[in-house]
């Protein structure tokens, strides 16, 4: 049975006054009400439902239903929203909750939907490092139903030639391709958000939410997706939904009914009366930032079209952290990445956070903070034990830090202080974090320039990159078209870097997904990332095993990945002539240990003279 976006709302009765003096009442009507349904037996038993209608805020209401009390209600300033609080017991069982709202003498009836909750759901397991994340801008993958390439009820419609338009890719499209993307050897498939963006233009990317409860109807539906996760998790595949809480759409159906002043941050809205954030990401943990830059960077707007919501608000933080777990257990999904994290209110990520895990203890949420402060990156995971007293719930967190002593440890040259010194050095900060090994760990996303182009377009240093983000400690996450090399400017051009996945699209002459037409270079670094990554599945070794690294001599850095059974060395050799290992430097690791296995070509060497190919990697497994 297919679930409709929002509850049947029926006229439950309509007295019209006749006395004299009277005029009649004019029936309210809810048009949406949020969230759209909810379950039985969650952990939390509170649910706050947001109804908006006309006129219906000072509305009284009832409710008959075992297990299910009236907890009270709350309004805005709007005569348009009405918040009603339930406290759903364990006693509650699946069915049809009816509402009764009553306003002078006009009563309806709001049938609400409680659902059974899926068996298990609350065990569920989150992605971890024993997984690889391969992330899609769903807009440029694939094209899987062209019949919704433009909607009626959607403002932007298709122009593929722009490469700031909507090129056409849905979830049909990500569905078909399951396979490739299981061949490949990934785990978890994170797609750049998927809801609602109505906007004039540039709605692409997914980032200005205008409905927090609808997939936009360009890449599908909220059932379609649902079908998607349950597809890719038949194909041993977890979907981790990309949130935004932190910002909507100026395009968003607030805005034209805002609840009350204080829904968005501004002093001013309708006016334009707002600021715009500072950036200043260090502000949550630097003891001398003033509070006006603390206000900046929280409160302020990214950009005019993306207003900020108030997270101080009580229920706009309701609205937020249930709308979050409403798609996990709607949709199944087995991860949250979450957009911009810090920029959001603290004490808001704090209970959302809380929320979340206290739904599913077992489950994980990466939040972003882009910057190249391990110290930053490390505040806001869980554990972490803050001198402000300051406590968060995610568990893990994008590697930034580890991105840049990648991507600039292989792309600057080898000197004492630059190339792969600062790779070294990067992993250092480990000490700093509460779990590294649940860290997120890339080599590059939506947001910057192609892995490929950033390293001057050399193969030997591209290996290296693959090697090290499926060997390195933590959860490496892969951009959708770097296995085959995908180019961008290195200065940010976005609409370049999400460029069109080929074979994605009927027509396309290069089709990446059959091997049809693309080069051999593409073709070798294509097998490449699908050796390494499928070899790397069931390697418990790489999954939990041990770290060791030897500080780099003149280009050539190793390091070890070790448990009691198992011991894997990755070398990687950035000089301009071929290195023999060093056995003697290595030799706390090597000990008696004689032979090494090249993953990527199965050919196993003694380790006695064993050389390593001049701007290039060896990952091999050590006996």
């Amino acid at each position: 049975m297919m679930d409709t976006p929002y509850p049947r709302v029926l006229l439950f009765s309509l007295l019209i006054l006749l006395s004299v003096g009277c005029s009649a009442s004019v029936s309210p009507l809810v048009e949406r009400v949020e969230p759209p349904f909810w379950w039985t037996q969650m952990a939390e038993p509170d649910l706050q439902l947001m109804l908006h209608g006309d006129n219906i805020a000072d509305a009284v209401v009832s409710l008959d239903y075992p297990g299910v009390t009236l907890a009270g209600t709350e309004r805005e300033q709007s005569p348009n929203y009405l918040f009603i609080n339930l406290a759903i017991t364990d006693s509650a069982k699946p069915g049809t909750l009816p509402i009764k709202l009553r306003t002078g003498d006009t009563q309806l009836t709001v049938d609400y939907t409680l659902k059974q909750r899926r068996a298990g759901s609350a065990e569920r397991q989150g992605f971890d490092s024993t997984d690889s994340i391969y992330l899609i801008t769903p807009d440029r993958f694939a094209n899987g139903d062209p019949g919704n390439d433009e909607t009626a009820d959607t403002l932007e419609g298709l122009d593929r030639k722009d490469p700031n338009g909507r090129h056409g890719g849905d979830i049909a499209g990500m569905q078909q391709h399951l396979d490739y993307i299981a061949d490949m050897g990934f785990t978890q498939i994170w797609p750049n958000p998927l809801l609602e963006n109505d906007q004039p233009k540039y709605s692409y990317h997914g980032y200005s939410t205008t409905d927090y409860y609808r997939i936009d109807p360009r890449f599908g539906s909220n059932e379609s997706f649902r079908a998607f996760v349950a597809a890719a998790k038949a194909r041993g595949l977890g979907v981790i939904q990309d949130m935004v809480p932190n910002h909507i759409g100026d395009g968003h159906w607030w805005m034209q009914d805002l609840p009350g002043d204080d829904w968005l941050n501004g002093d001013g809205i309708e006016k334009g009366e707002y600021e715009y954030t500072n950036h200043a990401r260090t502000v949550h943990m630097d003891p001398y930032a003033s509070h006006k830059d603390h206000r900046l960077f929280t409160d302020g707007w990214f950009v005019d079209s993306m207003p900020d919501p108030n997270q101080r608000n009580p229920r706009m933080a309701n609205y937020l952290i249930q709308n979050a777990i409403w798609w996990v257990e709607y949709a199944d999904l087995s991860g949250i990445r979450v957009d911009t994290y810090a920029y959001s209110d603290a004490d808001f990520l704090t209970r959302w956070s809380a929320r979340l895990m206290r739904e599913y203890p077992d489950f994980n949420i990466v939040g972003e903070e882009w910057t190249r402060q391990p110290a930053l990156v490390a505040y806001w995971q869980a554990g972490n034990k803050n001198r402000n007293g300051y406590v968060s719930h995610v568990p893990s967190m994008m590697d930034f830090p580890l991105l840049y002593g990648l991507r600039d440890g292989l792309e600057k040259p080898e000197t004492w202080s630059t190339g792969l010194v600062t790779l070294y050095e990067t992993l250092a900060n480990d000490v700093l974090y509460p779990d590294p090994n649940n860290l997120v760990i890339l080599g590059g996303n939506h947001d910057m320039s192609r892995l490929f182009s950033q390293l001057d377009e050399d193969m030997g240093k591209f290996r290296m990159a693959v090697a090290y983000l499926a060997t390195m400690r933590g959860i490496p996450q892969f951009y959708y078209g770097d296995e085959i090399l995908a180019k961008s400017p290195k200065r940010r051009d976005d609409g370049v870097v999400r460029s069109d996945f080929p074979g994605g699209w009927q027509g396309d002459r290069i089709n990446a997904f059959t091997g049809k037409n693309l080069s051999q270079q593409q073709k070798e670094a294509q097998q490449t990332v699908r050796t390494l990554f499928n070899w790397r599945k069931d390697k418990d070794v790489i999954h939990h095993g041990k770290l060791k690294h030897f500080a780099p001599i003149d280009g050539l850095y190793v390091y070890f990945r070790y448990d009691d059974k198992d011991t894997v060395m990755v070398a990687i050799n950035k000089s301009e002539r071929p290195r023999e290992l060093p056995l003697a430097h290595l030799a706390e690791m090597l000990g008696r240990k004689s032979k090494a296995t090249d993953i990527t070509n199965g050919k196993t060497y003694s380790l006695n003279g064993l050389l390593i190919p001049a701007r290039d990697v060896l990952v091999a497994e050590i006996r």
